[in-house]
Order: structure tokens, then C-alpha cells, then sequence
């Protein structure tokens, strides 16, 4: 196909075949109605590392807690990770915190209405400006998820790995060069729609997908070839210990992690990682020395939790224990409480404490 030909073939695809095909496949998600620039960076930040059917539910709960940015820059740090519990990357909650505080300081808790402006605010980067100001404000500027360099490095055949800095850019340009003027809502919600439902990682639908007749990975049949990345190293395997510590009128100690650790403000079990030459009980011993400042007993084992984070996985073992020597002190922690077992579930934290707050109010009952 000559070049001036295959340029016609394409505008057609994206200017007229994919509007119709985003049309007719439209899902109805809560961030799509009643649009302004909160609701779209409330969206936009919680869509960057989870599903969209999985971000819905806790994107209603969020906005119906905190509806507006002044509402949310009020709210105490604790509160905003509670509601945020379970999506996990616990670090945009608390960057979106900070942003709403600034955003109340500096401009009336208004966003700005360049996109410029939007990216020079702290936490928001190119994407997420980009997402704003074209959804909430109609700017013309093109969004680059996940899907939208699956999709571009699909049909253009890109080789060049899209995890650097030469393959972002190549994909950011055939993005802008795409892009209908006036229609850049439109053309943004249609491209990550495309990725998200037809042009998926794994089993890609192309027999459904509107840009197929262009996309030159399909005509070659190597769909899944595509995206090009860089070998990953493999990731590490961490094991790690945790004391149920419970002291004589049946409370439970914990320990809130420091703002700038992974897992920042939330609160956990204490504990951490074992050396090679521990044994599981060693290890409790020595991490709740070194964090709060107390000997203790450690006794039977309460559960085993396996999780994977995004950079490794984690092999988790609570034990039950008792101090028997000091008062626990916030060393190498942020704060430490003792909390009734029941009272648990009103503190924010990460998936592999709630397995054991689960397990041991199971165990309780029992």
C-alpha cells in the first residue's frame, strides 16, 4: 500500500471506524457522568495501576466520601488511606492528599486550565494532565496509557521496546498526530476503550477490532508480539515476620508505617524481613526490638500470607506473641498503638495485615 494511500486508510479507521465502533461499545462507568476536573483525576490516578471494573466500586465509595477537593484536602491522612484500602499502590493516595492540600492553598482548590498549568501541579504528570484536561475540559491533547501504546504499537509495528524513553516518544507522536482536533474526549475514551475490551494483552479480538484492516501486527499475524519491552529481571522472593502481639486485656499491638516507606501511613503487624540464618521466631524478636523498642515472647503461629507486590512477592508469617520486657516506643515506625481486635478493621491497611486481621478474629471465634 503506498504511503498516501495507507494515510487515507488510516484517518478513515481513526476519524470514522473507531468513533462508530466506541459507539456501540460504550461501558457505563461511573467516572463518565456528571464530568469535572476532580472527578477525572480521582478516575484518572486510580485507573493507572488497576482495572476498570475493579476501580469502579472503590471510585463511587471515594468520591462519595470526599466529593469535592476541598473536602478531601480536609480530611485527615488516615481517613483517605481507609477509603482507598484494598486498590493497593497506596502511594497515589497520599500524593492525591497532598495535591488537594496544594491545590487549596494555592488556587482556591481550583484546577488550572492549561495543560501547562496542570502539569506543573505536584503529582500530576504528563498523563494524568493530559487525562484532565481532555476529558474535563476538552483540551487537545492526547492521553498515553497502558492500552493506548498497546494499541498504537499494534498497528504501527513498533520495535523499539515502549518501556524507554526512545519508544514512549515514538508513541506519544503517533498520538498527537492522530488526534481529531475538537474531539480529543472522544478519540482519548475510544483508544483506551479499544484496549481495554478488543486490543487486550493476551487472546486480542481482532476480528472485532475497527482498526484491524491498518494494523500491521494483525496483518502479520504477530498481535501478540506487540508491545516490544525490555527483559524483565526476575523478581525477588521475600520472607517475612510478623508479631500478633497481645498484652493482658486482649489488645492487639500496631504499628504505622512511615510516610516515605512503601506502604506509607498505613498500619500493619510489626515486623519485617527474616535473615537467612533466623529462625521465623528470631526474626520477630530481633524487628520488634529494633522498631518498638520491646523484648517479646513470640508463641503460636497465627497464619501464612502470600502476596505478590509489583517489584516482588512476599511470603508472610504471623506469630503470637507477648512483651516481656519495655514499652513499646515508635523507633523505627511512626506510631504504634495497642487496639482491640474488633477495632482492627477501623485502622487502613494493606491486604496482607487484613489476611491476618481476618485469621485472627476467626481464630477468636472459634
Amino acid at each position: 500500500m503506498k504511503n498516501s494511500s495507507r494515510e487515507q486508510v488510516l484517518k478513515t479507521a481513526f476519524e470514522q471506524h473507531l468513533p462508530e465502533w466506541f459507539a456501540l461499545v460504550r461501558r457505563a462507568m461511573p467516572w463518565r457522568v456528571n464530568r469535572t476536573p476532580y472527578r477525572v483525576w480521582v478516575a484518572e490516578i486510580m485507573l493507572q495501576q488497576t482495572r476498570a471494573d475493579q476501580a469502579a466500586p472503590y471510585y463511587r465509595r471515594f468520591v462519595r466520601t470526599f466529593p469535592s477537593v476541598r473536602a478531601l484536602a480536609r480530611a485527615s491522612l488516615r481517613d483517605v488511606l481507609k477509603a482507598w484500602e484494598g486498590m493497593g499502590y497506596y502511594a497515589r493516595a497520599r500524593n492525591m492528599h497532598k495535591t488537594a492540600q496544594h491545590l487549596m492553598n494555592t488556587r482556591g482548590g481550583r484546577f488550572p486550565r492549561t495543560y501547562e498549568e496542570l502539569k506543573q501541579l505536584p503529582g500530576i504528570g504528563s498523563y494524568t494532565a493530559a487525562a484532565i484536561g481532555s476529558l474535563a475540559m476538552n483540551l487537545d491533547v492526547a492521553v498515553v496509557d497502558g492500552n493506548v501504546i498497546r494499541v498504537l504499537s499494534r498497528v504501527f509495528g513498533v520495535d523499539e521496546p515502549v518501556d524507554t524513553a526512545a519508544g514512549r516518544r515514538i508513541i506519544q507522536g503517533f498520538a498527537e498526530s492522530l488526534l481529531p482536533a475538537g474531539r480529543a474526549a472522544e478519540f482519548n475514551e475510544a483508544m483506551m476503550e479499544l484496549g481495554a475490551l478488543c486490543c487486550t494483552p493476551r487472546d486480542p479480538r481482532c476480528e472485532k477490532c475497527p482498526l484491524s484492516a491498518v494494523c500491521r501486527a494483525c496483518g502479520l499475524g504477530r498481535s501478540t508480539e506487540y508491545p516490544r519491552k525490555r527483559r524483565r529481571k526476575a523478581v525477588p522472593h521475600k520472607v517475612v515476620g510478623a508479631g500478633v502481639i497481645m498484652d493482658r486485656r486482649g489488645r492487639v499491638l500496631i504499628a504505622q508505617r512511615r510516610t516515605q516507606d512503601m506502604l506509607g501511613g498505613l498500619w500493619e503487624f510489626p515486623g519485617g524481613k527474616k535473615e537467612p540464618e533466623e529462625t521465623m521466631p528470631e526474626c520477630i524478636t530481633r524487628e520488634l526490638r529494633e522498631e518498638l523498642g520491646i523484648e517479646v515472647k513470640v508463641g503460636e503461629l497465627v497464619t501464612v500470607v502470600h502476596h505478590a507486590y509489583s517489584h516482588f512477592t512476599m511470603e508472610l508469617h504471623a506469630h503470637r506473641g507477648r512483651v516481656v520486657k519495655g514499652r513499646p516506643r515508635a523507633i523505627e515506625c511512626a506510631d504504634c498503638a495497642w487496639v482491640l481486635p474488633d477495632e482492627l478493621r477501623e485502622y487502613p491497611m494493606g491486604r496482607a495485615d487484613q489476611h491476618i486481621v481476618a485469621a485472627l478474629l476467626q481464630e477468636d471465634a472459634g
